[in-house]
């Protein structure tokens, strides 16, 4: 069953702390470009909101970064976890479901920025089958397995409705994609060396909804 994001079991580092290192690389970039070289874990702890000991924790599980009395170099830090989260390595991904949701994520440049670049949207409707966005084709779901093998995909994402998820992992399964992005409100099966990562735009709004309730209950 996909459910949330998971490691081999080899790997001891915990998900909550691979979690928290894209906190940590967004703030760092920020101070890059303040031109702050050095920052100490009691300072970053007042950036992120972790306190300086889990933060050493973390960066500890990954090697030692800091030195004593001096913290951490900025840029050091800010390269080593972007090695770490993979973000040296390009990625070519595809969008299944070219509705609005699909069409905002190819449209977003931050992701190729980062190193993830959408080669093409992929839906069933031939109202939208042949448009572009940004410059990335909205093709037929016929064409989809050939495209991923001749373009080298290793990145699926899905954004249609969830009675159509599972049939779309599948797809992505027999092409050899082996990272599928699902947005879609439903958990995929999919075989043990396949990672999934959900987002469940919902379920986060159901959470911020419990906040304001609680909140104007007191």
């Amino acid at each position: 069953m996909g459910g949330e994001l998971t490691l081999n079991k080899e790997n001891q580092v915990s998900i909550t702390v691979i979690r928290r290192l894209p906190k940590y690389h967004r703030y760092l970039a920020e101070l890059i470009d303040k031109g702050i070289s050095r920052i100490s874990s009691q300072e970053l702890s007042v950036l992120t909101g972790f306190t300086a000991s889990q933060i050493r924790q973390d960066l500890n599980n990954f090697g030692g970064f800091g030195q004593q009395g001096y913290g951490y170099n900025v840029e050091d830090l800010h390269r080593e976890l972007g090695k770490i989260l993979g973000l040296d390595t390009r990625y070519n991904a595809v969008v299944v479901g070219a509705g609005n949701l699909g069409q905002a994520i190819a449209n977003y440049k931050g992701f190729e920025d980062a190193g993830f670049k959408v080669l093409s949207l992929f839906d069933r409707n031939p109202k939208v089958i042949g448009l572009r966005i940004r410059d990335i084709e909205i093709r037929d779901m016929d064409h989809i397995e050939q495209f991923i093998e001749e373009h080298n995909v290793e990145i699926g994402i899905i954004t249609t409705p969830k009675e159509s998820a599972q049939a779309i992992a599948d797809i992505y399964i027999k092409s050899g994609i082996k990272g599928i992005w699902n947005f879609a409100p439903t958990d995929l099966i999919v075989p043990g060396n396949v990672v999934v990562e959900n987002v469940r735009l919902n379920e986060s709004l159901f959470i911020l909804s419990y906040f304001l309730k609680t909140i104007e209950e007191k």
